[in-house]
């Protein structure tokens, strides 16, 4: 089974999408099911997990309606407001669907970059565990410190980063969030997302550009806790879906047969309890 572990749909007609602009001029159009359905067909992959897209929970009641009426989608990571004191009844009532599998607040977005550490959130955390929710942090490099905290305070939290941290490619920079991600890893409950890695890479987009990144995440976190996801629709700003795709399948080439299975599908169906669907 091939899953990819990240990807989103959107509608310009709603209100919530504060990033999506018209000066966007790729991205500012709808991207629906129909849409991906047959780039998803060409490569053989069965199952997707949609991912918000705006800092709304009418976003995510959207997204799982779609899921619902599209077997393709095997789950949804969702959205609240992490920092309200309501946060715990919001997950507990989004919870109640089953294909809602974990939340994303959106932390690149956040000015301080210890927003995560705050202990509105910390409760909020706690209630995504007591959900049987899941974790994905969109975050850059300069909250990887802060991740890490996180993760210590939450140890029971499964936590899976996003786009391999957004290292930034275009500028060559290694070595701060190489170290970072390496004291992630560390983490056992930690997993990580390949994939984002296109739009950080501005013009370094070669197989030879992305080696040493892509190389440092498969010996951080093996193939037990790195699962491919596309990024699709922002993926088309910077390349294509079955380019994107070719491509992560040779970077990881070197891996037995069994582990690209991981990679490509197994780790993220065990980390959002993925399930075939009738």
């Amino acid at each position: 089974m091939i899953i990819d572990a990240h990807q989103h749909f959107w509608t310009t007609a709603r209100t919530d999408y504060g990033w999506l602009t018209p000066e966007l001029t790729g991205l500012y159009r709808d991207f629906q099911p129909a849409d991906l359905a047959p780039l998803l067909a060409a490569h053989g992959v069965d199952g997707t997990v949609v991912v918000q897209a705006a800092p709304s929970e009418a976003e995510t009641r959207y997204l799982l309606d779609l899921a619902r009426d599209w077997p393709i989608a095997r789950a949804v990571v969702g959205w609240v407001d992490m920092s309200a004191p309501n946060a715990e009844q919001s997950l507990e009532q989004l919870a109640d669907n089953k294909l809602l599998r974990g939340v994303r607040p959106m932390i690149q977005d956040q000015p301080d970059r210890d927003w995560m550490l705050r202990p509105s959130v910390g409760a909020a955390l706690r209630g995504v565990i007591q959900c049987g929710l899941t974790f994905d942090a969109l975050v850059r490099p300069r909250h990887l410190p802060a991740l890490q905290v996180l993760v210590d305070r939450h140890p029971e939290l499964p936590v899976v980063i996003d786009h391999g941290g957004k290292p930034d490619i275009a500028a060559g920079a290694y070595g701060a969030w190489a170290d970072d991600i390496r004291a992630l890893s560390e983490r056992p409950r930690v997993m990580c997302k390949l994939s984002g890695l296109l739009s950080e890479a501005g013009p370094r987009k070669t197989d030879a550009d992305l080696r040493p990144y892509v190389d440092h995440l498969l010996a951080c976190f093996g193939p037990a806790r790195l699962m491919w996801g596309s990024d699709w629709p922002v993926l088309t700003e910077a390349g294509d879906y079955g380019g994107w795709y070719d491509q992560a399948r040779r970077l990881v080439q070197g891996l037995s047969a069994d582990e690209q299975a991981q990679v490509f599908g197994l780790t993220a169906a065990g980390f959002y309890g993925i399930e075939e669907r009738s």
